[in-house]
């Protein structure tokens, strides 16, 4: 685990393998969400990143028979 300095502007610098990993670009949004009693970073995706990820998705779900 990799730990980080807060500066006196409340800044950190994700370290670089994290960055790696994690396929971040200088300039990208991260959402910032408080978690009990720590922080978690999601990193803001644009959303054609999203394009084919649902091709296979039933767009009639499956109903009991009783169901209609």
């Amino acid at each position: 685990m990799t730990s980080v300095t807060i500066s006196p502007k409340f800044q950190i610098v994700i370290p670089a393998a994290v960055r790696r990993a994690m396929h971040l670009t200088p300039g990208q949004k991260v959402q910032v969400i408080p978690f009990g009693n720590r922080i978690e970073l999601f990193p803001v995706r644009p959303i054609r990143e999203l394009r084919g990820r649902f091709k296979n998705i039933a767009l009639v779900p499956d109903r009991e028979d009783d169901r209609v």
